[in-house]
Parts: structure tokens; sequence; C-alpha cells
């Protein structure tokens, strides 16, 4: 696997859109439980302030999709909406696209939210590099989340 992070046009967003199979899936990757997933969803993500999207392609081929929410004030970035195209998955690219966004977001400070339980996401953060953040902290920001989040941060070493 020879993998590349390329910014993201809006020109893939319907192949992007089309990686979700199923409204659980979608509400599992963006809390939103639509099928077929809107691909003009997935292109205005990319144009918001402080969001900078990503794919992932292996050989040339896009197989993963995820964004770094930069916060300059705090100092800090969020990975965010991490998608792997079906056909690729269980193949160690969730791992790669992980690493590679938490390399990207030039930040020392890097986490991720995902639900508690998406098994398969959190086994992939975890190898990838980040670790749980305390209990107390996660209690915290969870108080302003519509649902309880499982919070990671980046370590470097898996």
């Amino acid at each position: 696997m020879t993998f590349a992070l390329v910014p993201f046009t809006v020109d893939r967003a319907a192949l992007v859109a089309g990686w979700v199979r199923s409204a659980d899936e979608a509400d599992l990757w963006c809390s939103r439980a639509e099928h077929p997933f809107p691909a003009e969803v997935v292109a205005g993500w990319s144009t918001q302030d402080d969001v900078a999207a990503y794919l992932l392609l292996d050989a040339g081929r896009a197989v993963g999709y995820g964004e770094v929410w930069s916060d300059d004030e705090e100092d800090e970035a969020e990975l965010a909406r991490l998608l792997v195209a079906p056909g690729e998955r269980g193949r160690g690219v969730g791992k790669a696209l992980t690493r590679a966004l938490a390399a990207r977001a030039g930040f020392d400070d890097v986490f991720l939210r995902v639900r508690p339980d998406n098994a398969a996401a959190l086994a992939t953060y975890r190898a990838a590099g980040f670790a749980d953040v305390a209990p107390e902290l996660q209690a915290e920001w969870n108080a302003p989340q519509p649902r309880p989040y499982t919070w990671l941060r980046w370590t470097g070493t898996p």
C-alpha cells in the first residue's frame, strides 16, 4: 500500500457520500442518519471555517476521508468524520488515515471523539496512537454534547 494524504475537492463529494452503506452507518460516522447520504453535505463540510478536509489515496485511488478541525485559540485540533471506503476496511487504511491526519494537524494537542458503541473505530484509533482522555475530562467535554462520546488524545505511539 502506498498512501498519500491530499486535500479533498468537492468533485469527490459523491464518491465519499457513496461509501456510507446505511443510515445507521451514517449516524455512527457523523451523527446524521441518512441513506443515501447527500453529497452536498460532504461538499459543504470542506468549506467551513477552520475545517481542512482530506482524502487518503492508495496508489492514486481514494480509500479514506477525514477532516482536521483547527482551534488556534486553544492551540489544538480535532480529527473528525473519518471514513474508509467499504472495500478497503480491515486492511489498515483507517489506521493510516488517522495517523496521517494527526501528523497533518500541526498541533501538539490533537483529539478525536467517537461513539462508545463504535468498537471498530475505537480499536483503529487506539492502534493508530490515540489514548483515552481521563474520565473526568471526558465527562466535562461530554456535558454540552447531544450524546456521550469517548474522547481520545494523540500520543503518537500505538
